[in-house]
């Protein structure tokens, strides 16, 4: 069903350092390992909406309409931005412990799910991706896209977890250091506002 080139290459996609991942080392870093894993789970939810729009054939309209694209990529920078602004404004603002809600794991789930789905260029990547680890004498194209998809989406959400995982274990370091802290804290907010700027320049 699926091949050794396959797994190669989604697993060269999914290391790739991008938003999820700065969001989840973040998280990591600066919540611990529940909410790395919440954060790993958010990202990992938000690829859905545009593996569907892949396999429906939707990511073809936003490709094809310029405004759709625009909107899409606009709103996600507009939530990059926010990000950065609220990491840089308050230091300390994404520390979960023991007395956090489950509210509190629900938000930082949503932002995972809110900085994969905010990209368009996600959709336009699965559309050109999938296909082409799809058999040509498949007798069901639909089911074959659909497990390449769940593969593809575990994977995304075991190597988010161990950069979560691997993160908080070095939090230890950096929990006593307020000035570190806040360093990396500002470098983190520094790095979103600079792959939101990307994402505003990027063009279709």
């Amino acid at each position: 069903m699926f091949n050794s080139e396959f797994l190669l290459t989604s697993l060269v996609v999914v290391l790739i350092p991008g938003t999820g991942v700065i969001y989840t080392v973040s998280t990591g870093l600066f919540c611990g390992w529940r909410a790395s894993i919440a954060a790993a789970l958010g990202c990992t939810t938000g690829i859905i909406p545009h593996l569907t729009a892949s396999i429906l054939g939707l990511s073809a309209i936003l490709h094809m309409s310029s405004i759709a694209f625009q909107l899409v990529k606009y709103a996600g920078v507009i939530y990059l931005m926010y990000l950065a602004w609220s990491m840089w404004r308050e230091t300390g603002s994404l520390n979960v412990n023991a007395t956090d809600s489950k509210k509190s794991l629900w938000q930082i789930i949503s932002k995972g799910f809110l900085i994969n789905i905010l990209n368009p260029k996600l959709s336009i990547f699965f559309l050109a991706f999938l296909p082409l680890f799809v058999s040509p004498t498949a007798s069901s194209p639909m089911c074959q896209m659909l497990i390449l998809s769940a593969v593809f989406m575990s994977m995304t959400f075991v190597v988010f977890v161990l950069y979560g995982l691997s993160a908080n274990y070095v939090r230890k370091y950096i929990v006593n250091s307020p000035r570190v802290n806040t360093w990396l804290q500002r470098s983190f907010a520094a790095i979103f506002a600079a792959l939101g700027a990307k994402l505003a320049m990027t063009e279709q």
